[in-house]
């Protein structure tokens, strides 16, 4: 019997799903889930994988976006520019998810206090995102198998150069890029949970562990949680046991229990 599923909760009133803009282009937008009943004062802001590539949107982080509602968390998801599109690259993606993040937050019916949730390449812009006070609406972060050390991803040739394709070329080529750009070199400012799947074959979870691993003094709570049986994509499957984690680790940066209650 597999034991990587969870049962499905009782039903509850679906979450009201709306979009909201951030900009003039088709693709500056985020996908928006307001819950039946909120569990606390803090949005949820998904930022998703893909590469940093145009081929890949948010639309794979729906169920995620939809589970989480369910469950009480207000919910954006955030579309930003992507390698392949007009501006997309660095710095162009890394300022698209800024602006998304700050429109989320001046959105009138979100809560302004933020946790962002990003997958893979995500993961590495959410961590970004929440490094060296770039946006003060973050109060916490959590990383889903996230590229947080590009030039090990890059050594492993992740995604067949995409870290190379986001910065503009080889370390050599583009050194201020490849500098600004990587979680390693910044200060995390916010609590920050690390979830990584054991059998992650695309994102090894090593890519996190050295990420901990250059922590210091000086940065914000961080911690690495491993999680079994689980590959790159049951991180981000509400069906999977993981998704348990995921709602633990939320409450945990945004300060609150499991059940939602401020914590003591």
């Amino acid at each position: 019997m597999s034991t990587t599923a969870t049962p499905p909760p009782a039903a509850q009133p679906p979450a009201r799903r709306r979009t909201g803009r951030f900009g003039e282009q088709e693709w500056e937008v985020y996908d928006a889930w307001t819950p039946v009943t909120s569990r606390g004062d803090v949005t949820v802001v998904l930022v998703h994988g893909g590469l940093w590539q145009a081929a890949y949107d948010r639309a794979h982080l729906r169920p995620l976006g939809a589970a989480l509602a369910r469950d009480g968390w207000p919910v954006a998801s955030v579309e930003y520019t992507r390698v392949g599109m007009p501006r997309g690259g660095w710095p162009g993606t890394a300022e698209s998810v800024l602006a998304a993040i700050d429109a989320v937050a001046a959105d009138p019916e979100l809560p302004d206090r933020l946790v962002a949730v990003g997958h893979s390449a995500g993961g590495h812009l959410a961590v970004w995102a929440a490094s060296n006070g770039r946006c003060p609406a973050l109060t916490g972060v959590v990383s889903l198998a996230g590229v947080l050390d590009l030039r090990l991803a890059d050594t492993d040739d992740l995604g067949s150069g995409a870290v190379r394709a986001l910065l503009g070329g080889e370390p050599t080529e583009c050194p201020q890029a490849w500098v600004e750009a990587d979680p390693m070199a910044a200060r995390l400012h916010v609590p920050a949970v690390l979830l990584h799947g054991r059998s992650d074959d695309l994102v090894p979870s090593e890519v996190s562990a050295s990420y901990l691993r250059s922590r210091g003094p000086l940065d914000a709570p961080c911690r690495l949680e491993l999680v079994p049986a689980c590959d790159h994509f049951g991180i981000i499957d509400p069906r999977h046991a993981a998704y348990e984690r995921v709602l633990a680790a939320i409450g945990e940066v945004a300060g609150t229990s499991p059940a939602g209650e401020p914590r003591p």
